[in-house]
Parts: C-alpha cells; sequence; structure tokens
C-alpha cells in the first residue's frame, strides 16, 4: 500500500509513527516542508519516498507537485497526523480519490461549532455553544449561555488562547487578547474532572482504546505557571465511573462517521455524574500521551496505527499491565537552565518505575509553557496501582525543580 505521509518529521512524535506505518507494510511517502537532510533520521530511514515542497499551505500548488511527483503510483491512502494540515490531507484524498475522511467529513474535526452542532444532532451531551466574530455576538452569546464561559478559537488544539471568563467586563477584556482569533465558540463552563477517549479504529469500530486523566484540567494547567501538569494513562478501564465516557466515545466516533486511524476525545464528568463532551480530534493526542499508551500496555501502540491505516487488523490482546504518569515541568525564572534540584534522590527513590526522564539541561534556554504542554521536560513512570503512583506524581511535582536564569 502507497500512503502519503504529510508532515513526517513534525510534530516531535512524527518519527515512531512513520516508523510505525512502515512496519504495517506501507510504502510511506513523505511530503513537508524541511529539507530531506532536516528529517528525524528515525523518519528518514522509514520513508520510501520524500517530497519537499516551499510551503504545506498552498493548498492548489501543493496538490500540483505530489501529483508530478506521484505520476503514475497509484495512491492509496493520505495521511496526517498534524492538526493544521487535517485538511490539506481531506483535498488530497478527494483528488486522489482514495479512501478516508474527505472535506466535509473532516470539517467537523476542524470547526468545533461544526462539531458540536453534529453531536447535538445524534442526541449527545454537549456544552451549550454559540459561533461568535463580533465583540457584540460573544457578550450576547455569553448572556444567553450564562457566566462562566468559555471563549475559544474555532479550530484550535491544545487550550492555546482559550480562556474562562467570570463576567462582561472580564469577557471583554479576554476579546481584546484575542483579537488575532477571528472567530470563537462561546461555550458553557462545564465544572467537573477531564478524561481522554483516544482510540485506534478500523471500519468504524474502536480496536483499542485508552483513557486518560488530566490532573488538573488543561484549562487550570494553562492558567497557573507554578503548576506541574500531570497526565495519568488509566489502567482499570472497566471502571465504573468511567463507563459513561467510554459509551460516549464510542457514540461520538460514529456520528462523525470516523473510519480508519487514531481518534483523541476529551470529555467532563461533573461532581453530579454527568458526562459532556469536551472536543475531538482526528489525530492522536500529543505530549507523548501516545509513548504513555505503549508503556501501560507493553505494545507497539504506533505499529498498530500503522496497521489500522493499511487495511490490517489491530492487536487486541494485548494485556493493561500500568497505570502511567507523565509530570511537565515547567522552569522557576527566565532565561536559561541553571540547575536541576531534586532529580537525584527522586530517581534513587523511584528508579524501578521511572520508564523516562527527558529534562532540559543546563545551559538550554527555557521554553515558552504557554506554548506547549511539555514545557521544560518531564518525567513519565508507571505502577500497577494507581494511588501509589499518583503519591509518586505528585512528589515528584513539588520536589523536582528546574532554576532558570
Amino acid at each position: 500500500m502507497n500512503v502519503i505521509l504529510l508532515s513526517p518529521g513534525y510534530p516531535g512524535e512524527m518519527p515512531s509513527f512513520t516508523r510505525g506505518l512502515a512496519d504495517a507494510g506501507a510504502n510511506v511517502y513523505g511530503v513537508g516542508d524541511q529539507p530531506r537532510s532536516a528529517v528525524p533520521p528515525a523518519s528518514a530511514a522509514a520513508l520510501h519516498d520524500y517530497l519537499q515542497v516551499r510551503t504545506l499551505w498552498e493548498e492548489d500548488q501543493l496538490i500540483s507537485d505530489v501529483s508530478d511527483w506521484l505520476r503514475g503510483t497509484a495512491v492509496d491512502r493520505v495521511e496526517c497526523l498534524w492538526e493544521p494540515g487535517m485538511l490539506l490531507a481531506a483535498r488530497l484524498r478527494e483528488y486522489f480519490e482514495t479512501a478516508g475522511l474527505d472535506h466535509a467529513q473532516t470539517l467537523p474535526f476542524r470547526d468545533k461549532e461544526e462539531m458540536k452542532k453534529t453531536l447535538d444532532a445524534a442526541g449527545i451531551r454537549t456544552p451549550r455553544h454559540r459561533r461568535e466574530s463580533t465583540i457584540g455576538g460573544c457578550l450576547e452569546a455569553a448572556e444567553e449561555i450564562g457566566f462562566p464561559v468559555i471563549i475559544k478559537p474555532i479550530d484550535g488544539a491544545g487550550s492555546q488562547d482559550t480562556h474562562r471568563v467570570e463576567d462582561e467586563a472580564e469577557l471583554r477584556d479576554v476579546l481584546g487578547k484575542v483579537t488575532h482569533v477571528p472567530i470563537v465558540s462561546v461555550e458553557e463552563f462545564i465544572d467537573g474532572e477531564e478524561f481522554t477517549f483516544d482510540a485506534i479504529s478500523v471500519n468504524g469500530e474502536p480496536r483499542y482504546f485508552n483513557v486518560a486523566w488530566y490532573r488538573p484540567r488543561p484549562l487550570v494547567a494553562r492558567s497557573n505557571e507554578w503548576i506541574s501538569p500531570q497526565v495519568i494513562a488509566l489502567r482499570d478501564v472497566d471502571d465504573p465511573e468511567l463507563a459513561a465516557g467510554i459509551k460516549m466515545g464510542h457514540e461520538v466516533l460514529r456520528a462523525l462517521e470516523f473510519e480508519n486511524g487514531f481518534t483523541h476525545m476529551e470529555w467532563y464528568r461533573t461532581t453530579s455524574g454527568e458526562v459532556v463532551f469536551g472536543e475531538i480530534g482526528a489525530r492522536p493526542p500529543g505530549a507523548h500521551q501516545v509513548d504513555q499508551m505503549k508503556y501501560a500496555c507493553d505494545f507497539d501502540v504506533f505499529r498498530e496505527w500503522g496497521r489500522s491505516i493499511v487495511g490490517a487488523d489491530v492487536q487486541t490482546n494485548f494485556t493493561r499491565s500500568y497505570n502511567v504518569a507523565t509530570v511537565y515541568k515547567r522552569a522557576q525564572g527566565e532565561g536559561r537552565i541553571q540547575k536541576i534540584q531534586g532529580l537525584e534522590s527522586l530517581e534513587s527513590k523511584f528508579q524501578e518505575h521511572i520508564v523516562w526522564k527527558s529534562l532540559l539541561p543546563t545551559g538550554a534556554h527555557r521554553r515558552n509553557w504557554r506554548q506547549t504542554l511539555v514545557s521544560d521536560g518531564f518525567l513519565m513512570l508507571r505502577h500497577p496501582e494507581l494511588n501509589p503512583l499518583l503519591d509518586m506524581a505528585d512528589e515528584i511535582g513539588r520536589d523536582l525543580q528546574l532554576i532558570a536564569g
């Protein structure tokens, strides 16, 4: 099977997905705006061929370039795991007449209002919502929905430019900060814990799924620099408290007519037990959450995604052996990392449970914590039991410190 893969070198997890697709038996034709020499070695080694284009965002020119490049080669699939390239992938599918989401089917995964309208029609509980492009419209929508409300971009990802607002004065202030966002969704604020439903589907049926728990919910973590956010891949997906969210995940995939590949859905559970849809992307989660799944089950999730794309069945005889926590760290101060405190004692104490350590070294410039959940690095650890894992994760969040200056 010949598969076009857009942007095989970016984001950071793409080398693993490119390798997984090749391992599943595909000839992977990469298309990106990097020179081949700049493509990560793991991606480059898995590519059957590669086309560098001037830009990924001039769709007509890119389609023409890819068509010329692959003239005489049958194209079986077109894949993209980077949120901004989803609609481009859909256009390429339509041009090459391949299976997969077309433009109309992709739009609800990119446009949060279309997404919720589709699910509303299917009887799935979504936050009350309105699409607005003016200050007056946003004020009217907030009055109708009731404060507090969430303001978020229609096509955003990762909580970027997402704000909770409590009253009209705060809403006016927030709208002044997001003037670069032409259209926003004004949405009911759902007060509850936030989870994921991540699935690899074959012919519309999830063959593997993962439920992760955000500690705290992303909106809180994005609003407070001092927090060390955690994502917990849960071992016990048969927990009755997760059942309604998992059921909703299956219903959402059916309503959106998703067939093959990875999806990443977020949902809320309120204190009353009500389950409310959050949003969904036709892609895997970022911030190394797919690696969490790998460590939770000790199987190659990247290859199994590749198998879903080439039409093979996905391995289902895996064992959920561990809960897996990732604790993301943000340096204190500005500038370059000067020192890392507490790491040696934590490694000594939890060494048998730590599966991955990735922290910026001293001398490196700290990252913008508002733009990446990974921030200045993370520790990933696992344990069969949830409570001991949470205790370890909290201790790492408290005692591991990166100091910048």
